[in-house]
């Protein structure tokens, strides 16, 4: 009898903890907030802490609940978390633009590159997380190359180039730890 009350919590926990860091991840995607990212960022650690206790695999409806609530926490949660890692390497040196990029100057004249940045973002995120989800992990390094492909032609400054690499991998390493929660959580 015990045994089954803690493990009750434990799921509750975990649930609950999964279920925060999703609805931070949103309003963090909402707000631009960085007490807001930070909680987020905080309860997606918190969930993979919580996860990686090695307990009975908690079922289908439990196990697709915590899925689904990853899935929205890396899709949201890693578009804010690249924009603040991006901002303190660019120092506010770097203009966003209208439509997802940032504006460079380029021949005389400004230009906004890597648009469709936060449309793209989402997308990757949620090829990353299902591609773990699916038990493909090498589909990581499909999403990469796609991204890099289509992008190759806009890589043709330091910034540039630079953004590139840094938004991705924290974008990349945000998805694929709220994934990591799921995975953990079913094994």
């Amino acid at each position: 009898m015990g045994a089954s009350v803690v493990l009750v919590l434990y799921w509750c926990a975990l649930v609950a903890t999964v279920a925060a860091a999703a609805a931070l991840s949103v309003v963090a995607w909402r707000s631009a907030s960085r007490a807001v990212l930070y909680s987020a960022a905080g309860a997606l650690a918190l969930g993979l802490l919580l996860a990686a206790v090695p307990l009975p695999d908690p079922g289908f409806a439990l196990g697709s609940l915590v899925t689904v609530l990853v899935i929205v926490a890396a899709v949201a949660g890693g578009g804010p978390a690249a924009a603040h890692v991006l901002s303190l390497t660019s120092r506010g040196t770097v203009r966003d633009g209208t439509h997802g990029g940032i504006i460079l100057r380029h021949d005389g004249r400004d230009a906004e590159v890597l648009r469709g940045g936060t449309t793209i973002g989402l997308l990757e995120r949620l090829a990353v997380a299902g591609t773990l989800l699916a038990g493909f992990p090498e589909g990581l390094a499909v999403v990469v190359a796609i991204k890099g492909v289509g992008r190759f032609s806009e890589l043709d400054s330091s910034e540039t180039r630079e953004r590139f690499i840094i938004g991705s991998l924290v974008s990349v390493i945000w998805a694929a730890c709220a994934a990591g929660i799921a995975l953990l959580a079913r094994s």
